[in-house]
């Protein structure tokens, strides 16, 4: 007992002499999450924001692809900010919401914007799809309460994260074929027809918040990922944050003797085809495809909010049933997080309610507070894109016909 507390004091001298030192390097990264959260939020909300609605022609033919050219031109805002904007006021490359939204059985497709990038992204869109019909409209969340849930509303949502790492894909639209006909299965089709379904007073919102991320931040990372993927890493390329970790953790052994680090030793290996199985061989090469597109920065968040009586949690467990197409057990698929509007064991109404309402306000503010994932262009075209012909549901809003410019030769009188 004696040599135990001994050994407890050892650990805890360094810490009663040196903690000035150690609890702000410890602490460090809590502040800064914290801090740049405040911040960019601030900066956020002085924006002037719209929100527009994209109304697809009726007799549309294109698939996904088309969106990924309009995600590609959304790298055109791409900006850099030196460190007092970005640390101090916040200041961060623009951002972009795409929402899939079911009202009480009508679906609509909105983006928010802000105002003086309405033009730039409108003409990405056109390019696309000239056909297509684009509103500027008041925001949708204004027609729920602030503050919800109430006495009257109910609510329950969650923010969405991959199971496995960013860089690995999801399953993307060129995998949605018909193996007879080769005709591609919309994926978007599952749930327009869920969010058609629900009945007046209940909603469904999705919402992908997506932020173009520089291309020298996209090449620095493939490049490491493929790196670790092909076994082409070494102890050398530990941070200074991982070796002043490695510091404090022996520093209790160092007091009482002489401390050798570990140190590793480089061992003769097969060149990496022999070594991944069929499965990783295919998932490698998805990876470097997937690395190889536009990146972004995105925040999923889903919530379903609805009057009392008819609210059905039945429709949750629909939405992460259709979610379900998009994963790939040999690659990878979305979950909720730990964000989810679910509290246990302490005080779990109050805690659940307090929940609720924060998922709803940063729904509302289009907050990318919490987890965010990496997605690539196609993997963004497939979860968001206008919907084809082949989607014919009545609760889809689309263009009647076609529009036109006058004849050049048209007489004027």
């Amino acid at each position: 007992m004696t040599e135990q507390i001994e050994i407890i004091k050892s650990i805890l001298q360094p810490l009663a002499q040196f903690w000035w030192l150690i609890l702000p390097v410890l602490f460090y990264y809590v502040f800064y999450l914290i801090w740049m959260d405040f911040v960019m939020d601030n900066w956020s909300g002085k924006q002037e924001w719209t929100i527009i609605e994209l109304i697809p022609p009726k007799d549309l033919e294109k698939g996904p692809k088309p969106m990924e050219s309009v995600y590609h031109g959304l790298m055109g805002s791409v900006k850099s900010y030196h460190a007092v904007e970005e640390f101090v006021y916040g200041m961060d490359t623009d951002k972009f919401s795409f929402e899939l939204v079911g009202l009480g059985g009508e679906v609509h497709f909105y983006v928010r914007v802000q105002k003086y990038l309405r033009v730039f992204l409108e003409s990405q869109i056109y390019a696309q799809y000239p056909g297509i019909e684009i509103l500027e409209v008041p925001d949708y969340m204004d027609n729920f309460p602030k503050i919800a849930p109430n006495r009257d509303w109910k609510v329950w949502g969650s923010d969405l994260i991959l199971v496995a790492d960013d860089a690995i894909p999801i399953r993307t639209y060129d995998k949605f074929e018909e193996d007879i006909t080769g005709t591609m299965i919309d994926p978007l089709a599952a749930y327009i027809e869920l969010f058609a379904s629900l009945p007046p007073g209940q909603n469904i919102l999705l919402q992908h918040i997506v932020k173009p991320l520089p291309e020298a931040w996209i090449k620095k990372e493939r490049k490491k990922l493929i790196d670790k993927l092909a076994g082409r890493t070494s102890s050398s390329s530990k941070s200074v944050w991982q070796h002043f970790l490695e510091v404090f953790v022996y520093m209790p052994a160092g007091l009482l003797g002489l401390v050798e680090f570990p140190t590793e030793t480089k061992k003769e290996q097969q060149p990496l085809a022999f070594r991944l199985t069929p499965g990783e061989q295919e998932q490698l090469k998805a990876i470097e495809e997937n690395m190889g597109k536009t990146m972004y920065k995105v925040k999923i968040r889903f919530v379903c909010i609805g009057k009392k009586e008819g609210f059905d949690m039945a429709n949750v467990g629909g939405f992460f049933g259709v979610m379900r197409q998009f994963g790939d057990l040999n690659l990878n698929t979305l979950k909720p997080d730990k964000t989810k509007t679910s509290a246990y064991f302490i005080n779990i109404e109050a805690r659940g309610l307090a929940m609720k309402r924060r998922l709803l306000n940063r729904y509302r503010k289009r907050n990318t507070d919490g987890n965010n994932v990496i997605l690539s262009s196609s993997e963004l075209a497939t979860l968001y894109h206008i919907p084809d012909m082949g989607v014919m549901t009545p609760a889809l809003p689309r263009v009647e016909s076609k529009k036109g410019t006058a004849p050049s030769n048209l007489p004027i009188g």
